[in-house]
Parts: structure tokens; C-alpha cells; sequence
């Protein structure tokens, strides 16, 4: 990555290698969009009435909760959400915060620290 704002990586060989829309959306829609709906009732029960943004300062124990919702997997949680859907947003949560770490991605912009 040359721009550190920028997301994605400039030259064009790199960026065929990331198919965000064939190896992702098309991959797991059905996923994506209930961790769309999980992001969007979250943020309406910790931050009510605010802009969606992933808060990081509330909720810093992925690895934790990882294990939580995977012991529950097939379940719901009592929000009645999926554990599978916080295992998912969970594991990103955890992701994006290493590859920012190690300088691979700037902050995600929806955000705050």
C-alpha cells in the first residue's frame, strides 16, 4: 500500500488478486448481509441513536468472545443474534485490528479508538 489512507493497494496486478466481489460478496452474501444487519443492532444497543461506527474502546475481548459464540455456534444469543454472526464479526474485529497493527491496513474509517 503507498497511500496509507488508501484501502486497497494501487497497482493493478495486486489488486487482482484481492476479488473482493467474487471471492467475497459472491462467496458469502447470505453472511454478509447478517453481519450487516448484527453491525447495524449493535450500534443501536450500545451507541442508540448515533452514526454506525465500531466503537473499539467498549469491546476489546475478541479472542474471548470468539471462543464464547464458537462454543454456542448454532444458537442464538439474547439479543437473538446468531453466535455464528458474532464469531464473524468477531474474527474481523480481531483481523482488521492485526493488520492495522502491523501496518498492512490504515484504521478502518467507520471507527473510532
Amino acid at each position: 500500500m503507498n497511500d496509507r489512507t488508501s484501502m486497497l493497494p494501487e497497482d493493478s496486478a495486486t489488486r487482482k488478486i484481492m476479488p473482493i466481489y467474487s471471492a467475497v460478496l459472491m462467496y458469502f452474501p447470505g453472511a454478509i448481509a447478517e453481519l450487516a444487519r448484527h453491525s447495524y443492532l449493535a450500534n443501536e444497543k450500545h451507541n442508540p441513536g448515533e452514526k454506525l461506527y465500531w466503537n473499539r474502546p467498549k469491546s476489546a475481548d475478541h479472542l474471548d468472545c470468539i471462543a464464547r459464540h464458537l462454543m454456542d455456534a448454532g444458537g442464538f444469543d439474547g439479543d437473538g443474534l446468531r453466535h455464528s454472526t458474532g464469531l464473524f464479526w468477531r474474527a474481523g474485529a480481531n483481523l482488521q485490528l492485526e493488520l492495522e497493527e502491523a501496518g498492512l491496513y490504515p484504521v478502518a474509517p467507520a471507527s473510532i479508538r
